[in-house]
């Protein structure tokens, strides 16, 4: 009985807030796009800002780990009410139709979603779900060689590489991929020894085509906490030295979960502060790409 009065608390608070968040209008011009609008937000530059308030990043809900779909006509991002367990995260949708952006429910139970280059595939960790003509499928296991690693999020490229983090005691395991040959998954391998510098080298972003790969990690170089890293693919195909990506990004609190829009203009990440009873705020940010063109090497 308390279990199911704790879900119907839930189910209504997740309702009243999709009826209270605000509608976005497009803009009337005929020459503006999806693209454009972002949720109707002005853009940032070069300095990071809480993405959507009051829309996406809520005062009564917790909201990490947002991504546009690949059409751009999504955001997807993970939501809670505060002070509920995990278990209540809900994968949720704020979606183009009808000339405004619409709040949906896609999948709960889930967290530290990435979607596929090519929009049909959503992955949790060892888990994915699939875009059918009915909406979004079962979860499905990613099966061999992924069974028995404890995955925390996984990326894929374009031409279907993983590259993902794993969890262990010691959080000492570096970033890994794992490449499909003749129809099946290779046995992981370490992407080199600067992703496996400090603690904690944590949910990748690989850019579909693999010139770059954002991830967070603890160093004690860093600005504390985690910290935002990038690394860029040379001529020869190796990859650069790990680059922190600085301090209109990273800062004293912990960020991490980034990603990038499919039309390449904005990194998405999360910023977490200090714990306040075991609930760390928590915002979704956005930045211009500029910042990565900043550093990518001549």
């Amino acid at each position: 009985m308390k279990k199911a009065y704790s879900i119907l608390i839930l189910l209504c608070c997740l309702i009243i807030n999709a009826c209270n968040t605000k509608k976005q209008q497009a803009t009337t011009n005929d020459s503006s796009t999806i693209e454009d609008s972002y949720l109707g937000q002005k853009p940032p530059g070069i300095t990071a800002e809480i993405f959507a308030p009051g829309i996406v990043n809520t005062a009564g809900n917790r909201e990490v780990e947002g991504m546009f779909s690949t059409d751009m006509t999504s955001f997807y991002f993970i939501k809670r009410p505060l002070g509920t367990p995990s278990k209540y995260n809900i994968l949720t949708a704020i979606t183009y139709k009808n000339n405004e952006w619409q709040e949906s429910f896609i999948k709960q139970g889930v967290s530290e979603p990435s979607i596929a280059p090519d929009g049909k595939t959503i992955y949790f960790a060892k888990e994915y779900t699939e875009h059918t003509s009915s909406g979004w499928s079962e979860l499905k296991s990613l099966g061999e060689p992924f069974k028995d690693i404890d995955i925390m999020r996984l990326s894929a490229a374009s031409n279907g590489t993983y590259y993902f983090d794993t969890f262990t005691p010691k959080l000492d395991m570096p970033i890994r991929y794992s490449r499909m040959i003749d129809g099946y998954y290779e046995q992981p391998k370490s992407l080199g020894e600067q992703f496996a510098v400090g603690t904690y080298n944590a949910h990748p972003f690989i850019a579909p085509d693999e010139s770059y790969i954002i991830w967070d990690s603890r160093r004690e170089s860093g600005y504390g906490s985690s910290d935002l890293y990038i690394s860029f693919r040379m001529n020869d195909d190796s990859w650069g030295p790990a680059i922190n990506m600085g301090e209109t990004i990273n800062t004293s609190d912990a960020e991490n979960y980034p990603s990038v829009s499919p039309d390449g203009k904005y990194l998405f990440f999360d910023r977490r502060q200090k714990s306040i009873d075991n609930e760390p705020p928590v915002a979704i940010y956005w930045v211009s790409m500029q910042v990565i063109e900043a550093l990518r090497p001549q």
